[in-house]
């Protein structure tokens, strides 16, 4: 539960990198960690993938215990799961976190991948000796979570990896997350179409790799990378009100990012790129 003063729709960054971490003086403005984004909804907590910006995220929360959030992971890439094993507030005992994510290609349930990565040599505590309380869930693609006046649905964006994009929708306003779609031979994700259709807020892959020569080209609807083309197509299509950018290379530096950021916002004013402690009010 949300503790303290009561609150709307809040959305906040608390990992911004995709692959690998980025630690150092040339990504402290955008931050190193990887995937982590916490939504404030109503008296509920929320949280999307466990990358390692959720070990920041759990410290920030030991203020506020006991405490009962719900976890969406979109799937088990590295750079979305290995915050978990040190989000210190599950291996406390009171606490309760609803653990949600498709099962991967090879059937294996998000608690088996979750823990398997918590065994030795890889590290020396097992999942068991979380003294929280976790519950597991298994999502299918439409599957609608309903948590009292709160909707969650789950769509499935990339059917290789598995990926989960999700939607929240509260007192009528919708985020959307999906760092993690496929892409599409006609430059459409209808999966991701009916997933951000007309939502408030879409976090959205950023481009991966730019090449030079995209550097060169008067405007980012230029560039090569075909999943920042379709998801821009994408979201133009559904009615998104808003798009921030998160999950960067982790080559890509402050200075790279801020123009990257000033490439978007000529062609699309509005957009942001998401930057580590970003706070954004829904509503």
């Amino acid at each position: 539960m949300v503790t303290g003063p009561t609150v709307n729709f809040v959305v906040q960054f608390w990992g911004v990198r995709g692959k690998v971490s980025a630690p150092g003086k040339e990504t402290v403005r955008y931050g190193g960690n990887t995937s982590c984004v916490e939504m404030r909804v109503g008296s509920k907590r929320l949280i999307f993938d466990g990358g390692s910006g959720l070990r920041l995220l759990g410290n920030h929360l030991l203020r506020q215990m006991p405490l009962e959030a719900y976890l969406f992971f979109t799937h088990c890439h590295w750079d979305s799961i290995q915050g978990f094993p040190f989000f210190t507030p599950a291996f406390i005992p009171g606490n309760c976190f609803h653990i949600y994510g498709a099962r991967a290609a090879n059937g294996e349930s998000i608690e088996k991948r979750l823990g398997r990565q918590m065994l030795a040599p890889n590290f020396p505590v097992p999942l068991q000796v979380m003294q929280s309380e976790l519950k597991f869930y298994e999502l299918g693609s439409g599957d609608k979570i309903t948590v009292d006046d709160l909707v969650v649905e789950a769509v499935l964006l990339n059917a290789t990896s598995h990926s989960m994009g999700y939607r929240v929708t509260w007192n009528g306003h919708s985020v959307v997350y999906a760092i993690a779609h496929s892409q599409s031979p006609d430059q459409l994700d209808h999966n991701l179409l009916h997933l951000a259709r007309h939502a408030d807020l879409l976090i959205l892959d950023a481009p991966c790799t730019i090449r030079a020569d995209d550097s060169l080209k008067p405007s980012p609807l230029d560039w090569q990378d075909q999943l920042w083309q379709t998801g821009l197509a994408t979201a133009k299509a559904a009615g998104v009100k808003r798009i921030v950018m998160s999950h960067y290379y982790p080559d890509h530096d402050d200075e790279f990012l801020d123009w990257m950021e000033s490439q978007v916002k000529s062609v699309f004013p509005n957009d942001v790129l998401a930057r580590e402690g970003m706070v954004i009010q829904v509503c």
